[in-house]
């Protein structure tokens, strides 16, 4: 078999080119929404008078709209076929994205945000089965590399363009510049994509969809609120948690008894797609949870205007650039190697971000996130490679879909998870360090080691309870991202697991 490391110009046609430019413009489109939208967080906590907690409702509920819809990429395809799907989606995705431009209050902000999620969800998988059904087996891994660039170029352009569009405009500005990406993306669509044979008589389960949608939604709502509402001590809180198991027993047992499951189960039958699904999901646990917790770090701790925080993030970008450069050199003989450096790559940036304090550096941050970022493009492709290489081409939809639900669960739990670990770790902190100052802490008496936190002026009580929440919440975001390190760890022994393809990637 020929290395695919350098694709002979003979074996890829025009029309195939053309097809892999749309769907790679495309996959820039989404992944530059993700990015661009979490740079103005703490734009939108000030513009919308929310919290820290309520601002993560635009990323997780915009998630959980993805994943809710996501699933429904096979049924959508087989019903409408790929064109026309890819024509809808794009186009919807493009009028929410103005409207979240328009919202005028945190919950009209989440409405269309979760409209924006659910019409971007059939984007990635859609495209990602087009790629793997109009190249040839042997040609898998390089097509689904460029395809790949434009989720590592999205992140680069999003928050570099984002940052300076908010900092010199406003956030409704992150959400509008998203338009004319669309129009390109749909034009590409409207001329190259062509149509597959529809079937009209198929059926959507209707009960595996309804299930899932209602258990995904109960879940998100527990993890976002569940802090706010004291969990357990809460009402609603326990609701929502007998809501979730129920719904999530029900979708278990349809999809196992029905003859057309929403979800084919049976995917998980073979055993690199049933290892390479529990990866996936710690994937989406690491992939997207450091950009929504940056931030707001970064802004609130050390003061970076939103340009240079986009930056940061661009530098995470880049680093994701170079690894989709390396994955086929690095991968081409075993795919297990790409998947252990990748998820060793963000573990080791996340415990470099936990031994990090309130003093930390650009250079220091631009280096992890570079890091994470060579991590992210690396374990990609050899995991989605590895995933189909024993799955037949017609279930190729709906594993495509499987995937990325659980790479978007994985986000959401976590981005929700992390953030409550912050703010329970910040609240925490700052009442045990608060508990030093007083009257007759000696550390007072010396006012050249105490400088200008004057403990007997109200100005000075000020500015020392703000620096006290600053170290709380610096404790806060270390403790986060050594749960990120230590999830990025748990994955390498997963990897063993993994059966080595008998032919290269």
């Amino acid at each position: 078999m020929h290395d695919v490391t350098v694709v002979p110009q003979e074996r890829v046609s025009p029309f195939q080119w053309l097809i892999l430019a749309t769907l790679t413009l495309t996959s820039t489109l989404y992944a530059m929404s993700i990015t661009i939208a979490n740079i103005a967080l703490p734009q939108l906590q000030g513009a919308l008078a929310v919290t820290q907690d309520q601002i993560t409702w635009t990323v997780t509920f915009n998630i959980v709209g993805t994943a809710i819809v996501t699933p429904m990429t096979g049924w959508l395809t087989k019903r409408f076929g790929q064109r026309h799907l890819m024509l809808f989606a794009v186009f919807g995705f493009a009028v929410s994205s103005i409207m979240c431009g328009q919202a005028g209050t945190l919950t009209e902000l989440v409405v269309y945000r979760v409209l924006q999620g659910a019409f971007g969800g059939p984007l990635v998988p859609l495209s990602q089965a087009i790629i793997l059904g109009v190249f040839p087996r042997s040609l898998h891994s390089f097509a689904t590399a460029i395809w790949g660039m434009g989720v590592v170029c999205g992140p680069i352009i999003g928050p570099t363009v984002g940052g300076y569009i908010s900092e010199a405009y406003s956030w409704r500005w992150v959400f509008y510049i998203i338009a004319p990406f669309s129009f390109l993306a749909f034009l590409g669509a409207w001329l190259y994509i062509r149509d597959t044979s529809r079937d009209r008589r198929i059926r959507l389960d209707w009960t595996g969809f309804i299930s899932l949608s209602i258990a995904l939604t109960a879940l998100q709502l527990l993890l976002d609120r569940g802090n706010r509402l004291d969990w357990f001590e809460s009402t609603e809180i326990v609701l929502e948690i007998i809501i979730a198991f129920i719904f999530f027993y029900i979708f278990t047992v349809h999809i196992l008894t029905t003859k057309s499951p929403y979800l084919n189960p049976w995917l998980l039958k073979d055993r690199n797609y049933s290892v390479g699904a529990v990866l996936v999901f710690l994937y989406g646990m690491l992939n997207f949870t450091p950009i929504v917790l940056y931030p707001s770090m970064l802004q609130d701790l050390r003061g970076y205007p939103e340009s240079i925080i986009g930056l940061l993030l661009a530098a995470r970008g880049f680093g994701a650039l170079a690894g989709n450069f390396l994955v086929l050199w690095i991968s081409r003989n075993d795919p297990r190697i790409g998947l252990a450096i990748g998820f060793s790559a963000q573990a080791i940036s996340c415990w470099m971000l936990a031994h990090f304090d309130i003093n930390m550096t650009t250079t220091g941050i631009a280096w992890a996130s570079v890091l994470q970022g060579f991590g992210v493009g690396l374990s990609w492709v050899p995991l989605t490679v590895m995933m189909f290489s024993n799955i037949d081409p017609k279930y190729i939809p709906e594993g495509t879909a499987v995937l990325h639900l659980l790479r978007n669960i994985g986000s959401s739990i976590y981005i929700s998870l992390t953030v409550t670990i912050v703010i329970r770790s910040t609240t925490q902190n700052y009442m045990s360090m608060s508990n030093f100052i007083n009257p007759f802490n000696e550390m007072f008496s010396f006012q050249d080691l105490m400088g200008f936190w004057d403990a007997d002026t109200p100005v000075g009580l000020i500015k020392l309870s703000g620096e006290i929440e600053r170290q709380a919440a610096m404790i806060g975001y270390i403790n986060a991202f050594y749960l990120l390190a230590l999830t990025g760890f748990i994955a390498l022994p997963l990897i063993f697991f993994v059966e080595k393809q008998k032919n290269k990637l």
